[in-house]
């Protein structure tokens, strides 16, 4: 059954209810028109319950704007969403992706995500190349989809709002991965559903490292707005050296501030019975919030990026595969992920939308039933990273 304007109907009085499911909910595809974001495909989805949200087919079936009954959940950076064309991955000394970044979901990979860097490039058995040189945060997310399908499918009395896509990322004589992409969302319903299906399509193995920028924007984020989480430990804070300067700490946001110097954490994630790890940004006033559901096997290590400065203002966060130590020692450590010829590796997410008070309680106490966060806002860092293991790390 499917639960709509308070009321549940099958699929048959909802038919009866309108000449179009369009009318309620449903997929389109549409091409933005206008300056940097000119001829960009994005699919929107509607799901009836106030939830609105987009998924850009020409920047790696990432998801650009969502929103509910009205209320921005996600995050618009001054880029805009600019047009792969305008991707430049080796400016800048690799921060070219910064003139590009924006949106609710950026996907960092596919072989590398994080803070340049320059790895071997053994394992891409051509001779001219010794080493590779990365940028920020890896190749993917300028790279544009191919758009497999879209539209809704009734299964019984549950309609599916679906859409799917394949993001291949592939030089010569280099990394063949492809990203295989579905996007679900039920009528009526608040929640995103997220698969996704990494490839190694090439000749060679292939170094696989990935992560989820979750980026959150106001009126979800802002003063008083609680981070939320099954925090065990704090690992790693960017800002050590000045934790407190900016009295801001982990929990509790405050309003946009001048000259704000972005902070970032890694922080260890206990998972619950069926092995998910759920963080959630909740703001209290408003009776609204966001919660990121992963599953711990799959994407171990947690980070969120507190971006408070007037104009930018954000917070992410942001499930990975790998240490914010990033590629060299991923290496280093015996942690880099590797994919034979034809090997793949799943990934699930769900952004669940909490729309009333007893939503945030009850997923509150879902988080706190897993582990009680630290109850201060500068838990000094342990700067010990717990080693990563499972299949295909080496």
């Amino acid at each position: 059954m499917t639960e709509l304007f308070g009321q549940t109907h099958d699929r048959g009085q909802i038919a009866a209810l309108s000449g179009h499911l369009h009318q309620f909910g449903g997929v389109r595809l549409v091409t933005l028109g206008d300056g940097a974001e000119r001829g960009v495909r994005m699919l929107e989805f509607r799901t009836g319950s106030g939830l609105r949200f987009t998924v850009m087919v020409d920047r790696a079936f990432d998801i650009a704007e969502v929103e509910h009954q009205g209320r921005a959940v996600g995050w618009h950076s001054p880029t805009g969403f600019r047009h792969p064309a305008f991707f430049d991955y080796e400016g800048e000394d690799g921060l070219g992706p910064m003139r590009s970044f924006s949106g609710f979901l950026v996907t960092c990979g596919l072989d590398h995500m994080l803070g340049s860097d320059e790895v071997s490039a053994e394992s891409y058995n051509y001779p001219r190349r010794d080493t590779v040189r990365h940028g920020l945060h890896g190749r993917l997310a300028g790279t544009p989809a191919r758009l497999a399908g879209y539209g809704e499918r009734w299964e019984g009395d549950r309609c599916v709002l679906w859409a799917e896509g394949v993001v291949e990322q592939a030089p010569m004589f280099g990394e063949v991965l492809h990203l295989h992409r579905r996007i679900e969302a039920d009528l009526g319903g608040n929640e995103i559903r997220l698969t996704d299906r990494v490839v190694n399509a090439g000749p060679t193995e292939a170094p696989h490292m990935l992560m989820y920028h979750v980026n959150i924007g106001h009126p979800v984020l802002d003063e008083g707005a609680r981070y939320i989480a099954p925090v065990t430990k704090v690992l790693w804070a960017a800002h050590e050296g000045h934790y407190r300067d900016q009295a801001i700490g982990y929990r509790v946001m405050r309003g946009p501030q001048p000259r704000f110097a972005e902070q970032v954490w890694e922080h260890d994630m206990a998972p619950d019975a069926d092995g998910e790890v759920t963080v959630a940004l909740v703001n209290d006033r408003l009776a609204l919030g966001i919660a990121v559901v992963a599953r711990k096997e799959q994407l171990p290590c947690s980070y969120q990026w507190q971006n408070l400065q007037a104009r930018h203002y954000v917070l992410g966060i942001e499930p990975s595969t790998h240490h914010v130590l990033g590629d060299t020692a991923a290496r280093d450590r015996g942690e880099m992920l590797w994919l034979a010829p034809d090997e793949g590796r799943d990934y699930t997410l769900r952004f669940e939308v909490l729309d009333t008070t007893d939503a945030i309680v009850g997923t509150e106490a879902r988080i706190r039933a897993v582990a009680v966060q630290p109850d201060e806002d500068y838990p000094p860092p342990t700067n010990t990273f717990p080693p990563l293991a499972g299949p295909g790390r080496r």
